[in-house]
């Protein structure tokens, strides 16, 4: 175990520093981003800091810097008569700046957000993997289901 590693919530005035991490994130899969940089973080700081009840972000830091991050969203779903108060996670955002990938910093961000979503008594975590890294969730515990299926609906204009 490194000592020099901490995983932990993130705080609010970290924000601007996990944007960063989605920005090279982007960039690094050479997609386009549709904004500046500027824009880009000052809109994700709002967007995290009005999302708080929704989405918990993860980070892991190596001697004080943030060198990664996880998101799990929270979703309510139908009371049921057996469960008034029922919720599941999405595993969202896992990222591990490049010189950090491969020593097992990922899978320890992996288990600690699955550790905060037993805390919050979610029924199930999912996450969309890229192919690369479904072995990493499968080694954490996540595994295929026949049962849950997704559909892409196309858009025409951004969300919301």
């Amino acid at each position: 175990m490194d000592n020099n590693v901490v995983i932990r919530p993130a705080v609010s005035d970290e924000l601007d520093v996990v944007a960063e991490l989605r920005w090279q994130w982007v960039l690094e899969n050479q997609d386009a981003p549709v904004t500046g940089r500027a824009e880009f973080v000052r809109h994700f700081v709002t967007w995290a800091k009005e999302n708080t009840s929704s989405h918990r972000c993860m980070v892991v830091v190596r001697d004080e810097v943030i060198v990664g991050m996880a998101w799990l969203a929270v979703l309510p779903r139908v009371p049921s008569p057996r469960a008034l108060h029922r919720a599941s996670g999405d595993l969202q955002c896992v990222y591990v700046v490049p010189g950090e990938r491969d020593g097992g910093l990922g899978g320890r961000l992996i288990d600690a957000v699955l550790a905060r979503a037993r805390e919050l008594g979610l029924e199930r975590v999912t996450v969309h993997s890229s192919p690369r890294a479904i072995p990493a969730y499968s080694r954490h515990g996540f595994e295929s289901s026949p049962r849950l299926l997704h559909a892409r609906v196309a858009r025409t204009t951004s969300y919301p």
